[in-house]
């Protein structure tokens, strides 16, 4: 390794076909290297970028040449994809750091890249790989764009952030983007029994209890990596406890030829999942009433203006694991629900946390939240919003529709003027006050007050201006009907 640039472990780099992900030492490499999907029929997941002819397929099993930029949460298989284009084209593979890598690092592997594609015999194509391309500073990206341009190298650049914000747009616009999903649970659990089973992975030398694979699915949260590395560190865990099992039963019973079959396979159960990653399982099931239940509490917390209990059911939801996308939009929906015009500016916060959870994702978005949660606490409430919007509704269902006034109807077509559209209309403008006491609502509705502020918060000053504006609509029917007499 030298300045940022090295070939990937185990690649002779000049090498037709080296330096891939997948030719590393698998009898010491972690659990996810090993488990690492060495075809595209292996990968689990993202199944919208597998289909027959996909940019994917082509450039893997096609050989074609083209940029892809892969964006996407951590653990979803960026780096799995490209240890695939590695291992199944027929090109030399380099990866760059995006941390310690310069402009010069970047020029040497294209200079390199447009050498071995020059030769007369034997020529060699090259893929770049770059994990975490937005940690590139703007000149960095800019050396890249000579060899995207002129295909002088194949670049495969990963990227967690969102690469409208952080990959130059003339990179952007040379390259193929890939949108990489959160894995299910469904995903992972595949992945965990194929590690279980695989000869690569524990060999069928484990069992994994029902709980502790849910307390697994919960903690990895979509990120296959993490599912791996836990079940790693559990499954040493368990062997510690059988081979402990085993000279137990050996030391009391002498004579008989114990082994460790004896004692049966090593079980990964919840305490020792808890221990090995020192995580308590939190009681909480994405998929039944618990689900349901925090939430509630959540938003009603967030209604009681309790900001300490609203903080516990965030870290709750986040801890089991909760989507947090789920989470953004309880707090979008509660901004508006409970707290409406007591402060304004709350759902602005609310849509802006979930804004944030998109681009950043977790863990960081942990803050977005929280501190969403903690402006909705504390904000004055209304649900004169809700309320409105119901009532309106509610007569509507119940038939309270009448013509629209003709003096609002539209005028812009030939002949409205004949039947009187628009004829009688008041510019709202054209008034000082900018309130013109004509009739808005339909005969059958027109009086009707569904929004009915409070005096909390900055709904107090709404609720002065609707009483003038109401006073001045009203005084033109009071007056009409006196005039009537």
């Amino acid at each position: 390794m030298s300045d940022g640039l090295f070939d990937l472990p185990g690649a002779p780099a000049p090498a037709r076909g080296g330096g891939s992900l997948a030719d590393v030492d698998h009898t010491a490499a972690p659990l996810a290297v090993r488990m690492r999907p060495r075809s595209l029929d292996e990968l689990v997941g993202q199944q919208h970028l597998l289909a027959p002819g996909s940019p994917l397929r082509r450039l893997v099993e096609g050989d074609q040449p083209m940029s892809l930029l892969l964006w996407g949460p951590p653990g979803t298989g960026k780096t799995t994809i490209a240890a695939v284009v590695s291992h199944q084209t027929n090109r030399k593979f380099v990866e760059l750091s995006a941390v310690t890598a310069g402009v010069k690092d970047v020029r040497q592997v294209i200079d390199a890249a447009r050498r071995d594609l020059s030769r007369a015999t034997g020529a060699v194509e090259t893929v770049l790989f770059i994990d975490e391309v937005h940690r590139f500073t703007k000149a960095q990206q800019d050396a890249l764009l000579p060899g995207v341009e002129n295909r002088w190298v194949t670049l495969v650049a990963a990227t967690t952030e969102n690469p409208f914000f952080s990959v130059i747009s003339p990179l952007l616009s040379r390259s193929l983007l890939l949108t990489l999903e959160s894995l299910t649970d469904e995903d992972i659990s595949r992945l965990l029994d194929r590690a279980l089973t695989d000869e690569r992975g524990l060999n069928g030398e484990f069992e994994l209890a029902d709980d502790a694979r849910d307390h697994l699915l919960r903690m990895a949260g979509g990120d296959a990596r993490r599912a791996l590395t836990y079940l790693e560190a559990a499954a040493g865990g368990a062997r510690a406890k059988h081979d402990q099992a085993v000279k137990y039963q050996d030391a009391s019973e002498p004579t008989d030829e114990t082994t460790a079959s004896d004692v049966g396979p090593a079980v990964i159960d919840l305490v020792t999942l808890e221990t090995a990653v020192d995580r308590a399982a939190v009681r909480y099931d994405r998929a039944g009433d618990q689900h349901y239940d925090v939430a509630s509490a959540l938003i009603k917390s967030i209604r009681g203006s309790d900001v300490d209990a609203a903080m516990h059911y965030l870290a709750r939801m986040i801890e089991a694991g909760e989507d947090p996308r789920f989470i953004a939009r309880r707090l979008v929906i509660s901004a508006s629900e409970d707290i409406g015009m007591g402060d304004p500016t709350a759902l602005g916060v609310a849509v802006a946390a979930a804004e944030a959870v998109q681009l950043i994702g977790m863990p960081e978005a942990r803050i977005n939240l929280a501190q969403a949660v903690v402006a909705l606490a504390l904000a004055p409430k209304s649900n004169a919003v809700i309320m409105a919007v119901d009532a309106a509704i509610a007569d509507v269902k119940a038939g309270k529709v009448g013509p629209v006034p003709p003096h609002l109807r539209d005028a812009h077509y030939a002949g409205a003027k004949k039947l009187g559209h628009g004829s009688s209309y008041q510019y709202s403008h054209d008034d000082p006050r900018g309130i013109v006491p004509q009739q808005y609502a339909p005969d059958v509705i027109d009086g009707t007050d569904y929004y009915n502020p409070t005096r909390r918060g900055g709904e107090a000053a709404y609720a002065d201006r609707v009483a003038a504006i109401r006073k001045i609509l009203r005084d033109r029917k009071r007056d009409r009907k006196e005039e009537r007499k």
